[in-house]
């Protein structure tokens, strides 16, 4: 068997060289769904796994925009269009200044399965640029998005491909972007998520990534007979997810000891309470300031330069800032320090390296293409909405959302228990994701 992934993995690197975060996220997928394959004909010697780490179609184009000083900038705009086999590809826009095709691919990659574990019928793709909205004026912003979509437009559509946000891109920039769609395509569609309530948006959507980790989290925990209520929770990051992933925490009576930024972490051994975390919410999202400037307001905390928050002891773990966030090093200090459930809220933020040692651990480990994928079910449901022109209420769309996870992690649990009992929370959510995908190419033929 490991003949057979090595040499599925030596291809895939030979088509793909200098894209290490796309050959991270395929070797994962591939150490547990290759030996699925070749234990079932339906899909042994179909190459299945091959085409669909195989992107449909690539684009890539040019952003020309003027910024306030009246200079014209250039960046780079992409979409992945990665696997339509069960739906229009679905997945964010990430504006980072490290954008590139290697994690542009990866999360591509890790969308199809994600949303094909959601049970709804989306399809994956993410797209994005290397502009860096951090330090720009509204205006500026408005440029870019406006001069992004009026490339991207012609490749995506209601029924084709409906982006979202992500990292960079969050209510405003959907709205300039969406603006701008309108205008050339002349019709009010569903083709872009994470709208404003006003027009078109649901409710909870901005809180669903947050909101669905800690809930695949509780159904881990319940399989133990516990729960979130009276544990300690460390969480990375101080954005979107880290907030509502921190809001969901202090409401199941969990309390949350750090948040962070790219600068270093906070540690409040009082906890992060519903107060506190208004104040971050205002810190980070209407100041646009560092989470260190919490001390100002709670100098009883603690604030590390440089450093994630994961030597803090803990109970559980929600890594919600960025890939590849959590190395060897950092799950070897969880463990140490009592850590027994980890819940991925980023896309990809534990390695190779620190996975295995949670699985060597048995702890409770649930991969983001499982634990994060609240956020892509609630972006299924807003176009559900679109559709038929209607609202659901807050009530409804969380008890969907609930619902979902739920779903998710029983698939989990049905492709990944394994014969000691140990749930594989990984192997489940790649094998399950893959059944639907690879059934759906099968019935529509070699295309």
């Amino acid at each position: 068997m490991k003949s057979i992934i090595n040499e599925f993995l030596d291809l895939v690197k030979q088509r793909n060289v200098n894209e290490p975060e796309f050959l991270q996220a395929v070797e994962e997928v591939a150490e547990t769904v290759l030996p699925y394959i070749v234990k079932h004909d339906i899909y042994y010697g179909k190459n299945i796994l091959l085409r669909m780490v195989e992107p449909e179609r690539v684009v890539t184009f040019r952003v020309c925009w003027v910024d306030d000083n009246g200079e014209i900038q250039v960046n780079r705009g992409y979409r992945i269009q990665m696997n339509s086999a069960i739906g229009p590809y679905k997945g964010g826009l990430r504006f980072h200044p490290t954008v590139n095709m290697s994690i542009l691919k990866f999360l591509a990659f890790e969308q199809v399965f994600k949303n094909s574990l959601t049970t709804l019928p989306m399809g994956g793709g993410k797209g994005g640029s290397d502009f860096d909205p951090k330090g720009k004026s509204d205006n500026e912003i408005m440029r870019f998005c406006h001069a992004f979509m009026s490339e991207l437009f012609r490749h995506i559509g209601h029924n084709t491909d409906v982006p979202a946000g992500d990292i960079g891109v969050g209510a405003r920039e959907i709205g300039y972007l969406f603006g701008m769609y309108k205008k050339i395509s002349n019709g009010f569609t569903g083709v872009l998520t994470g709208k404003g309530l006003s027009w078109g948006g649901s409710k909870i959507r901005p809180e669903a990534t947050g909101y669905g980790t800690v809930y695949f989290a509780e159904n881990m925990l319940n399989t133990k007979n516990d729960s979130i209520k009276g544990k300690n929770v460390v969480i990375s990051g101080s954005g979107n997810v880290a907030q509502y992933a921190a809001e969901k925490v202090i409401q199941m009576g969990g309390k949350v000891l750090t948040l962070s930024d790219s600068s270093g972490y906070i540690y409040d051994s009082d906890g992060i309470n519903t107060e506190k975390l208004k104040f971050v919410m205002h810190l980070k999202n209407e100041k646009r300031g560092r989470i260190k400037e919490y001390l100002n307001e709670y100098p009883n905390a603690q604030y590390t330069e440089g450093e994630t928050p994961w030597k803090v002891p803990c109970d559980v773990a929600l890594p919600c800032a960025t890939q590849n966030e959590l190395k060897l090093n950092d799950a070897k200090s969880l463990l140490s320090n009592g850590c027994i459930c980890v819940s991925e809220g980023a896309n990809m933020p534990s390695t190779n390296g620190a996975i295995n040692t949670f699985h060597k651990a048995k702890i409770l480990f649930a991969p983001g293409k499982a634990s994060n994928a609240g956020g892509v079910a609630t972006s299924g449901l807003e176009m559900t909405q679109n559709s038929l022109r209607f609202n659901w209420t807050r009530e409804e769309v969380d008890k969907k959302l609930k619902e979902i996870m739920g779903n998710i992690h029983d698939s989990c649990i049905e492709y990944g228990q394994e014969e000691d009992g140990y749930i594989n929370y990984v192997k489940g959510a790649n094998i399950a994701g893959f059944v639907k995908v690879a059934d759906a190419m099968l019935a529509q033929g070699i295309v």
